[in-house]
């Protein structure tokens, strides 16, 4: 029995994504090395000059309107000289279109930015960019490359998820950013993943229920039961009160839980644990606990589970994989891994991987079943 959807469609989605790969590199390849180096040295200049449009909210300003840099920076509360020299750098890059001297408005790209779409993705490169996650880049990353210490603990004297505990704002933003993955990563993992052999889902780890409410959109003889911190899920239900239907909201609960400690016991094989983007934040170790963990959760009833993650290449890695990779050195003790290292962790811990199901996004779900 396959779980595995669209095949076709996965298929081809994956050649797509590697001749997109191969053509990212081309550039690169002619450039001459010095410019290269400059190029790559220099590229925290976009992402803070982004940054400083997604922060001020500029495109939400603009709207469907074209504006003048003038009445962009009265809006914004800015310098109207700053306000266009910052617009005209962005549209270089593509973000924003200057459609005459001094006028700019929305294209694709910031699109994405503005706050009256509910796909928009501001949240992500406000948190990207933010202090909390910027400062370990640029001040820690080197002593982390030599001592093999995790940059965000050397930054700000604390684990990564301590620090969300503690700081209310900086959670919300956090927050915020993971529920915006979606408008990144689509719904495949809701189509192309065929949940319907399931009957409840019990979203561990799944914050607001984002993923959960997307994936009983599509399946209605689904129900959701999400687990997660204390302070997350006393907030989670009330946010969705008239956002969602309520009939929806009806199939989905949410209840307080341990990773480590503390899951909702499984009760058929009709119950999947789901899993998104969780292993990827904490170190081999702690999956191991964790998936021990699960497996006694789902005990003897032949519950499976279901991982949300990426899968590195054996070889040939590409950018987005490594730089992904990077960014949890950065802030967890966890790591992007290859199919090999997930197996490992499967076998120390009670579960085997029944199937790889392929779906038209960057990640991958990786289906266990009891050992």
């Amino acid at each position: 029995m396959s779980f595995q959807k669209h095949k076709v469609a996965v298929w081809l989605f994956a050649g797509l994504m590697r001749w997109i790969n191969w053509l990212q590199r081309q550039p690169d390849k002619l450039m001459p090395p010095p410019f290269r180096l400059l190029q790559i040295g220099s590229a925290f200049w976009q992402s803070r000059a982004l940054y400083t449009a997604a922060s001020l909210d500029i495109a939400s300003v603009l709207g469907d309107e074209a504006r003048n840099a003038e009445t962009i920076a009265e809006c914004v509360s800015a310098n109207s000289d700053a306000v266009y020299r910052l617009m005209r750098m962005l549209a270089a890059r593509g973000v924003f279109t200057e459609v005459a001297p001094r006028y700019f408005k929305n294209n694709r790209v910031s699109d994405q930015l503005r706050t009256d779409r509910s796909d928009n993705i501001r949240a992500m490169i406000l948190l990207h960019n933010s202090s909390e996650m910027s400062r370990p880049w640029f001040e820690q990353l080197e002593q982390g490359v030599i001592t093999g210490q995790v940059p965000f603990e050397l930054a700000h004297g604390q684990p990564f998820y301590e620090y969300l505990d503690r700081n209310d704002e900086f959670d919300r933003l956090f927050g915020a950013a993971m529920a915006s993955v979606d408008a990144v990563a689509g719904d495949s993992f809701a189509v192309d993943f065929d949940w319907g052999h399931f009957e409840r889902v019990i979203d561990v780890g799944g914050s607001g229920g984002n993923k959960s409410l997307t994936i009983l959109k599509h399946h209605p003889g689904l129900t959701a039961l999400v687990v997660d911190r204390a302070s997350v899920v006393a907030k989670a239900a009330e946010n969705w009160a008239g956002e969602a239907n309520p009939v929806l909201l009806g199939r989905l609960k949410f209840v307080a839980g341990d990773l480590f400690a503390r899951l909702p016991l499984a009760r058929s094989d009709k119950d999947v644990y789901f899993l998104s983007a969780i292993l990827h934040g904490i170190s081999d170790t702690d999956c191991v606990k964790l998936l021990t963990n699960l497996a006694y959760a789902s005990a003897d009833s032949g519950a499976r589970v279901a991982l949300l993650e990426f899968v590195l290449p054996e070889t040939q890695m590409d950018l987005a994989g490594t730089s992904f990779d990077m960014q949890m050195f950065m802030a967890t003790r966890g790591r992007e891994r290859r199919l090999s290292e997930w197996q490992s962790l499967f076998l120390n811990s009670g579960w085997v991987l029944e199937e790889r199901i392929g779906l038209r996004s960057m990640g991958t779900i990786l289906l266990l079943r009891k050992n």
